[in-house]
């Protein structure tokens, strides 16, 4: 991801897309995803749990381990995020600027939760918009359990640095 983001901030995108290519993102939404930055946000998600839950061809356990890993983000740090592990993120410029992206620990789903985290603690304005997931046609997942425990820890460690950060830690 880091890569991604560094050459589109190299490159003087504006607008930067982060989705799957394994089309479980579809890219019909992102005219969605864009319309959002036009009304005033900063970072908007597609989100699959903003309206119920809107995942297709998912078996019963990766679904209840996703939304279950969703509620306890949002439990743990307080953001208000229903769908913080989801990939399907377009974000303003400004936001990736301000992330210092040398300072982000995390990969995998914990990634996506950190770097949502990361742009709402610093007040930049965050939306979800409701999409459908589908499980990818091609390909297989990276769930494993180092990936999922990294964001049970990582959670932990987000919600620690906001009980306990100073002044100027969150500037933009």
């Amino acid at each position: 991801y880091v890569a991604g983001f560094r050459y589109a901030l190299e490159n003087g995108y504006d607008i930067i897309i982060q989705m799957d290519a394994d089309f479980s993102h579809d890219p019909e939404y992102v005219p969605k995803l864009l319309k959002k930055l036009e009304e005033g946000y900063d970072l908007v998600l597609g989100s699959r749990y903003i309206n119920g839950v809107n995942v297709v061809h998912w078996p019963m356990k990766r679904l209840l381990l996703s939304y279950l890993a969703n509620w306890y983000s949002r439990k743990v740090t307080g953001m208000p995020v229903r769908d913080a592990t989801g990939g399907f993120k377009v974000f303003r410029r400004k936001v990736l600027e301000s992330l210092d992206l040398d300072r982000i620990s995390a990969s995998g789903y914990a990634f996506q939760i950190e770097t949502t985290f990361r742009a709402w603690l610093k007040g930049f304005k965050v939306c979800e918009v409701p999409i459908v997931f589908w499980e990818r046609r091609w390909g297989e997942s990276k769930m494993r359990f180092g990936i999922a425990w990294e964001a049970v820890w990582l959670v932990w460690k987000l919600r620690f640095e906001r009980c306990f950060r100073r002044p100027g830690w969150t500037s933009r």
